[in-house]
């Protein structure tokens, strides 16, 4: 086996040896870490960070990125929370709407979507860097939450809409089914569909994949709304599992999804990472923050840590792509 063989077999497994490693040390390090308790905690929160992971990674496999992630989740849910809450009131004609807990969900969705579909028609039609679209979105979607809770959260969603977040099934978390079902699906659209080799040949080499007839538009249209769709299902499985929606949630939510895609093996030039990678990559942020968390150490140097852990992942990328 040459060197090139070497080098492609170890970087397909770097994110495995990583999160062995990781979970390794910490076992050590604190009792607490190996417990069926914490196990089950770290895939709850990791859930989460998973569904919005995923969008992410068919916006980077384009050569994209999404950077209004977190404010979708966070006007999604509170949307969601909203209107399960208190409902429509139009007093003016005497009407009152009441929604379902099927119907907040629905709505939800579709608030996630609508957004992302905004953030891909500004992409296509205006040429807009996908980095300034998504943080004007960002800015948008947050202005909006604050204008929707006015700044207060929304609690006291009841029992049925907090089991998605805290409730049980065969066993299993809700959120870790959910979480679960989001992966199967995307791993089915990436690798067994027309759609899924679209994107990896738009990211690959977009002008190619324009001359062979591919809508390069409608494409990336509707990734982009995909990953707000999976930001409004993981809004919802945040506020439901604080049974609150909170003005300022999802902060933070794009630099942990970037992290996992990045750590998972996606680049960020497009074209090549897959869905399975990513979902590696956020478990190994999430054991990071949970690691970090039953050792005590203090939240602002575990900014600094992720930082580094992104950094070094980039770094990686890098190395990896100039060796091909």
């Amino acid at each position: 086996m040459d060197i090139s063989q070497y080098r492609s077999k170890l970087a397909r497994f770097q994110s495995s040896i990583a999160l062995f490693v990781l979970c390794l040390a910490l076992s050590i390090l604190s009792d607490k870490f190996l417990t069926p308790e914490n196990g089950w905690n770290i895939l709850r929160q990791t859930s989460v960070n998973v569904c919005i992971s995923v969008g992410m990674t068919l916006v980077v496999l384009t050569a994209g990125i999404d950077l209004s992630v977190g404010a979708v989740l966070a006007l999604s849910g509170a949307v969601a929370a909203g209107l399960l809450k208190t409902g429509i009131e139009l007093p003016s004609n005497d009407l009152f709407v009441g929604f379902t807990l099927l119907g907040t969900i629905v709505v939800g969705l579709i608030t996630g979507s609508f957004l992302g579909f905004f953030n891909g028609w500004v992409i296509t039609r205006f040429k807009v860097p996908p980095f300034v679209a998504t943080l004007a979105m960002l800015t948008i979607a947050r202005g909006f939450t604050m204008l929707w809770t006015k700044g207060y959260p929304i609690s006291g969603l009841g029992p049925n809409f907090a089991f998605i977040g805290t409730g049980w099934f065969l066993g299993v978390p809700v959120l870790v089914w959910i979480a679960l079902i989001v992966v199967v699906v995307a791993v089915i659209i990436s690798n067994k569909t027309a759609f899924g080799r679209y994107i990896y040949a738009i990211g690959g080499n977009e002008s190619a994949a324009k001359l062979s007839g591919i809508d390069i538009g409608k494409v990336k249209v509707l990734v982009y709304t995909i990953a707000g769709a999976l930001a409004a299902v993981g809004g919802i499985m945040v506020t439901s599992r604080l049974d609150s929606a909170q003005p300022n949630a999802g902060m933070g939510y794009e630099l942990d999804s970037i992290a996992a895609v990045v750590i998972g093996g996606t680049s960020l030039s497009g074209g090549r990472g897959s869905i399975m990678g990513t979902v590696l990559g956020a478990l190994i942020i999430g054991v990071l923050n949970n690691g970090l968390v039953l050792l005590d150490v203090s939240p602002f140097w575990q900014q600094v840590v992720k930082g580094l852990v992104i950094l070094l992942a980039v770094i990686i990328d890098k190395v990896n792509s100039k060796a091909e």
